[in-house]
């Protein structure tokens, strides 16, 4: 049986509990990862993507699950997330925030959230990486 990721949130550190995520997350060695390739607005039936960025991040968060489901892990297998988003300001990451947390099941991992002047086309606005401890 895998050993859980330990999540951390010092005192000495801003409480990111709080918000939804954690500061730190231990892995225990030798555990086998996966590095989940940044997941955005593309559906499998080719549909373009919404121009909402709430909507993107739905999409981008059920095809990272997805990603999940076929690696045989969960939000708890979750390391760290990227979250690439064009043009970010404190509202966008207000508005996109919640399908993000709604991704993780409460499980809290590391989250870095980055503003990119664009993305892989330009109708894209958000992308979510993942580092992913394998269960097992």
């Amino acid at each position: 049986m895998t050993a859980p990721i330990a999540r951390l949130n010092p005192p000495t550190l801003p409480d990111a509990g709080a918000m939804g995520y954690s500061q730190i997350s231990v892995v225990e060695p030798g555990s086998r990862m996966a590095y989940v390739s940044g997941q955005v607005a593309w559906r499998p039936g080719g549909e373009a993507p919404p121009a909402d960025l709430l909507e993107q991040t739905r999409i981008a968060a059920r095809n990272a699950r997805a990603a999940l489901d076929a690696l045989g892990a969960t939000p708890q297998d979750v390391v760290i997330a990227r979250c690439f988003v064009t043009d970010l300001t404190p509202e966008r990451l207000h508005a996109m925030f919640p399908a993000v947390l709604e991704l993780f099941d409460g499980a809290k991992p590391c989250l870095t959230g980055v503003g990119v002047a664009a993305l892989a086309a330009p109708d894209l606005q958000v992308e979510l990486e993942l580092t992913v401890r394998l269960p097992g």
